[in-house]
């Protein structure tokens, strides 16, 4: 493994001017919103016709896509590697536990934009981040939900 060049404001302004639908989800989406979480990674959850170009963007970071771009798209997901991790999904739709689905485009039409200094960053609304959190639902997917959940009841 070779040492990146990633800066993360960087990275979030080479995603927006790339034009690709890329919305940031997982934990550090929740770290935008204010919430006192730690998280190593990145998710993305992008446009099933953006794969090449998120993956252009990507490499002038040093990411390196762990499958190709067909095979991304057959398997819904994929890693952008280096000493940085970016989880991306692809899926055009997945569905939570309990068995409603979640479609990207829906999530995309509903998205919000957080400024990161003078940067935008899409991420899905709290409703949708919410959602999905409920696809893996893993023990710290439903601490993020409750978490979530107090952040959508609180006065702002």
């Amino acid at each position: 493994m070779e040492a990146s060049h990633f800066d993360e404001r960087s990275f979030f302004s080479a995603v927006h001017a790339s034009g690709v639908r890329a919305l940031l989800i997982g934990r550090r989406a929740l770290v935008l919103l204010g919430l006192p979480l730690l998280t190593a990674d990145y998710d993305y959850w992008i446009a099933i016709d953006d794969i090449e170009r998120f993956n252009t963007l990507a490499a002038a970071f040093q990411l390196h896509p762990t499958r190709t771009a067909a095979d991304a798209r057959r398997h819904g997901r994929y890693v952008l590697e280096n000493d940085e991790h970016v989880d991306v999904l692809v899926a055009r739709s997945l569905p939570t536990l309990h068995g409603s689905p979640v479609d990207f485009e829906g999530l995309w039409t509903r998205r919000h934009t957080i400024d990161v200094g003078t940067v935008p960053v899409c991420i899905p609304s709290l409703d949708d981040l919410i959602l999905t959190k409920q696809i893996a639902s893993r023990p710290k997917d439903l601490e993020d939900v409750r978490l979530l959940r107090i952040l959508k009841e609180s006065p702002r």
